[in-house]
């Protein structure tokens, strides 16, 4: 069983008297950023001069210097800017200011399990990852509940390293709702696999292909986005509220039984197999080194795939229909 660590495991005293940098100011950089301030912690958001959110943290009531001068003066620090900018930023701005006691902390164990950024030992390294977008993070920290984290220590140079963490992790909220311990490696590999099997590559091809195959069959695009695609919603909520058992409870017996019927025509033996090359790809760096070409060629092929992507049917199709729908508070990108 997992270890998990709640409110009374984590001393929140430990944050005091220490500069805390948090990098960045997106998703997550805001959230830690506010909720560590309102936990009485002293804090600073580092950006990179020119940034469009230096303004946004300063109109928060939030200090905002540079990434180099809020890592100069800072006695923890926080990367929350994204992987594939990481090790460059850690190298002309994190590395030279990084002095004995001095704690590295980050959201995602990307960079240190493939070995893109390698710490002197003489700092504590650590990671606090909540499981939800930044802004529920925030959200729910305001309504004095509070969002899962996972925590690691992947070096403990001071013998406090797990402590300190937890105690950013109460910092956050995280503590309130529980922190679950893992390692650097497994929580950048579940990470990776959750996004390329299920979450983001298996769910939306699953939905493309369904949604082509019934057009291809002469059923009216409208009608197939919304048995592919719009629905979607309804079926995962019931999942996130009780399980794959709840969803099967709330459904139609109809649709219970196209459950146990046509998911494993879908999740074939051949599809385990893939996902078990995905999973190996992943842990034998193989994936993060093509990701990590990609970026310093420029991400051709990742780019040509996004313009693609946003300019198929069901993407066009979708646009037109929820602008039927005002009640969703539709996102579009133009």
């Amino acid at each position: 069983m997992a270890n998990i660590y709640y409110d009374k495991d984590a001393d929140l005293s430990l944050l005091d008297g220490k500069k805390i940098a948090v990098l960045g100011y997106g998703s997550q950089g805001h959230a830690h950023a506010l909720n560590l301030r309102d936990s009485g912690a002293d804090v600073r958001v580092g950006l990179y001069e020119g940034s469009s959110s230096w303004a946004q943290a300063e109109a928060a009531g939030l200090t905002v210097k540079s990434t180099a001068d809020a890592c100069a003066e800072a006695d923890v620090i926080m990367a929350l800017i994204p992987d594939t900018k990481q090790a460059a930023v850690y190298k002309s701005d994190i590395e030279p200011h990084l002095q004995p006691g001095d704690t590295l902390m980050f959201g995602h164990g990307f960079n240190i399990r493939f070995g893109q950024i390698v710490p002197p030992d003489f700092v504590d390294v650590s990671m606090i990852a909540p499981k939800a977008p930044g802004h529920r993070v925030r959200e729910l920290y305001v309504e004095q509940v509070g969002t899962p984290c996972l925590m690691a220590v992947h070096q403990d140079a001071s013998g406090q390293a797990k402590a300190f963490a937890l105690a950013y992790g109460k910092g956050i909220g995280g503590t309130r709702a529980g922190v679950i311990e893992t390692t650097f490696s497994e929580e950048t590999e579940t990470d990776l696999f959750g996004e390329q099997a299920i979450l983001c590559g298996g769910v939306s091809n699953l939905i493309e292909a369904g949604f082509n195959t019934l057009v291809e069959a002469g059923c009216q695009p409208e009608i197939a986005y919304f048995e592919c695609l719009h629905e979607m919603k309804l079926i995962v909520d019931l999942i996130y509220q009780g399980g794959l058992s709840y969803m099967r409870y709330s459904v139609s017996d109809t649709a219970e039984h196209g459950d146990y019927t046509g998911g494993p025509k879908i999740i074939t033996d051949e599809t385990r197999q893939a996902m078990k090359q995905m999973l190996q790809d992943i842990r034998s760096g193989a994936y993060a080194e093509e990701w990590i070409d990609e970026n310093v060629n420029g991400r051709p092929w990742f780019n040509q795939r996004r313009a693609q992507a946003r300019s198929s049917q069901i993407e066009q199709v979708g646009k037109q229909l929820r602008g039927m729908m005002p009640w969703l508070n539709a996102k579009e990108i133009e």
